[in-house]
């Protein structure tokens, strides 16, 4: 039973209940996660791509400590309200684009398929891309050791993501009063965000990442949204070849 979507009459009253007051004390569900990010970027981090910027939310907090960060979104509106707030800010490139693009070497920029991140960031995109493809460009375009770093959504799919939901649905209210404790005054909302709803529940994400990224992280957690970091192996030094026939010891491979 998905929480979010169930026709019985109690429960529905209950989510607008509580939406009500979600809406009192309104809480940013992916920004609450940029300090999440922050904190499991690389030590040493030179460039970052964001993938799905939307306005560039993301990007404007990653810049303040990233020499260069590319952005990129498909959709013509994002993309260009994106790359007006950062035009002549020389660390920050914004492209519209889809993923696969770039990684085909898309975007007008012919060095674009050949760059290398030492991090690349995904909030609420993921679901909008074929999952397998986009890790395995993501694979592709971070440098060894380089991380990937996402803030997914899921669908309810089972047991566990029916009793998650309803932890979040009963967590989302306190957590908007402890960041917003003075009620909301009435705004007008913007919709102008691409949405789309996630297909794919905690347990086949989990499973497909894994097989495509081994050693993937996946946590559930608050906001409704799910966690999956990701480290490429880093490369290890060349060692020769020992000659054949000679005898000597055999040459060791690198662990």
């Amino acid at each position: 039973m998905d929480l979010r979507t169930t026709p019985n009459p109690l429960i529905r009253g209950a989510v607008r209940s509580l939406k009500r007051l979600n809406d009192r004390h309104p809480w940013d569900h992916n920004q609450h996660f940029h300090r999440w990010i922050l904190r499991a970027l690389p030590s040493r981090c030179e460039s970052v791509l964001d993938v799905g910027c939307g306005r560039g939310d993301l990007v404007a907090v990653l810049a303040e400590r990233i020499p260069r960060v590319d952005g990129i979104d498909p959709d013509p509106m994002m993309a260009e309200v994106a790359d007006a707030r950062f035009r002549g800010d020389p660390r920050v490139r914004i492209h519209r684009a889809s993923f696969e693009e770039i990684t085909c070497g898309g975007a007008g920029d012919s060095n674009r398929a050949t760059a290398r991140y030492d991090a690349i960031t995904m909030v609420a995109s993921l679901h909008h891309m074929d999952l397998e493809r986009a890790l395995a460009a993501a694979d592709g375009l971070l440098r060894p050791g380089g991380h990937l770093l996402v803030v997914a959504l899921t669908a309810s799919r089972g047991p566990l993501d029916t009793a998650w939901d309803a932890l979040n649905v009963l967590a989302n209210p306190v957590i908007g009063l402890i960041k917003h404790p003075r009620p909301a005054t009435a705004e007008s909302i913007d919709t102008d965000m691409p949405v789309r709803d996630p297909a794919m529940g905690f347990a086949e994400l989990r499973t497909r990442t894994r097989a495509v990224l081994p050693g993937a992280r996946l946590r559930r957690r608050e906001g409704f949204r799910v966690t999956l970091a990701w480290q490429k192996p880093p490369e290890h030094p060349h060692r020769p070849r020992a000659r054949s026939g000679g005898g000597g010891p055999r040459s060791q491979r690198g662990a």
